[in-house]
C-alpha cells in the first residue's frame, strides 16, 4: 500500500469519477486507473462500483477511506514538522553582534510581523557547530572559518576601539593611546581560546611598534566587560563599537580590522527572512 493509491482512492472518492480524479492530482486517468486496480489486487476487494459512467464506493471501500484520509494527514503533518520554517531564524552570534542584530530584526520585523527571529548566544565554535548542524540559520563572526559545506557572505568590517575606565591613567589623553603607552597596561580579552585571531592581530600590532602588550586575566563567560573594567581600573580592553556605558572611555587606536561576516550552510534551502536580514545587517552598519 502506497501514499499514491490512498491518494488516489480519496480522489475519486471526493470527485466521483476516475477521469475527474485523474485531472485533480495532474495524472493520466490510466494512472489512477491503473493505482487503484493495484490496491485493489493488494486487499483482495473491490474498493469501487464501477458502472458505466456512475463510481461510487463499497462497503469496504468506505470502511478504508476514513483510514486512508487519516493517514494522508499524518504523512502531511509529519513532513510539516521537519521541514525548514519560512517564517522563523534562528541567528547564533556574541553579545558584541547584539545592536547590529536587534536593528536588523527590528527593521524586518517591521514587514514580517509573523516571523518568529531567534538571537542565540553562543562562542564562535559553537556558532559554527550550529550552522553546520541545521540547529542555526546563520551565524555572525569576525575572521575567516574554512569549513566544508558552509561559506562565508561578507557584511562589514569591523575597527576596534580602545576601551578602559574613566579613573584609568590614559583617560584624560584627550587623544588616542599608541601601543607604546597601552603596554604597560594589562589587556582583558575572552580566553585565548574564544579570541585566537584577535589576540594575533593585537600582539602584531604591538610587535610592529617594539613593544609587547600585557595580557591581563580573562573575561569570564557572564561578566559584562563595563564590570571587568570597573573591578581593574588599571585595565584596557578592545570593543567593536563604543558601548555607550557611563565611566567608560573609548578611544580609536590600534590600526588593525577584522572583517564580519555571516557563515551559511552550502546546502541551506534559500530562506527570504535570511537575505532580507543580510541586507538590513549590512545597511544598518554603513548608516
Amino acid at each position: 500500500m502506497e501514499f499514491r493509491q490512498l491518494e488516489y482512492l480519496a480522489a475519486v472518492a471526493a470527485h466521483g469519477g476516475f477521469s475527474r480524479a485523474a485531472r485533480a492530482c495532474f495524472v493520466s486517468q490510466s494512472a489512477v486507473s491503473h493505482q487503484i486496480a493495484a490496491l485493489e489486487r493488494e486487499l483482495g476487494v473491490d474498493l469501487f462500483e464501477r458502472s458505466g459512467r456512475t463510481v461510487t464506493l463499497t462497503e469496504a471501500g468506505e470502511t478504508l477511506l476514513p483510514r486512508a484520509r487519516e493517514l494522508l494527514r499524518l504523512r502531511d503533518d509529519a513532513a510539516a514538522a521537519v521541514a525548514p520554517r519560512r517564517d522563523r531564524v534562528r541567528i547564533a552570534a556574541n553579545m558584541s553582534f547584539a545592536r547590529a542584530a536587534l536593528s536588523a530584526v527590528s527593521a524586518v520585523r517591521e514587514r514580517h510581523p509573523e516571523a518568529e527571529i531567534d538571537f542565540l548566544l553562543k562562542s564562535f565554535t559553537q556558532r559554527i557547530d550550529a550552522v553546520a548542524a541545521g540547529e542555526a540559520d546563520l551565524a555572525l563572526v569576525r575572521g575567516a572559518v574554512e569549513r566544508d559545506g558552509l561559506y562565508l557572505d561578507p557584511l562589514w568590517v569591523d575597527q576596534p576601539v580602545v576601551t578602559f575606565g574613566s579613573r584609568h591613567p590614559l583617560a584624560g589623553l584627550g587623544r588616542s593611546p599608541t601601543p607604546a603607552e597601552l603596554a604597560g597596561y594589562p589587556l582583558l580579552l575572552p580566553p585565548p581560546e574564544q579570541q585566537v585571531l584577535l589576540r594575533t592581530l593585537v600582539e602584531r600590532v604591538f610587535t610592529r611598534a617594539g613593544v609587547t602588550p600585557t595580557f591581563g586575566p580573562d573575561i569570564r563567560p557572564g561578566h559584562p566587560v563595563a564590570f571587568e573594567l570597573v573591578n581593574h581600573p588599571d585595565s584596557w580592553t578592545l570593543l567593536y563599537e563604543d558601548p555607550l556605558v557611563p565611566g567608560l572611555v573609548c578611544r580609536r587606536g590600534l590600526e588593525f580590522t577584522l572583517p564580519v561576516s555571516a557563515v551559511l550552510r552550502t546546502d541551506a534551502t534559500p530562506n527570504p527572512l535570511v537575505a532580507e536580514l543580510l541586507t538590513e545587517l549590512t545597511h544598518g552598519y554603513r548608516r
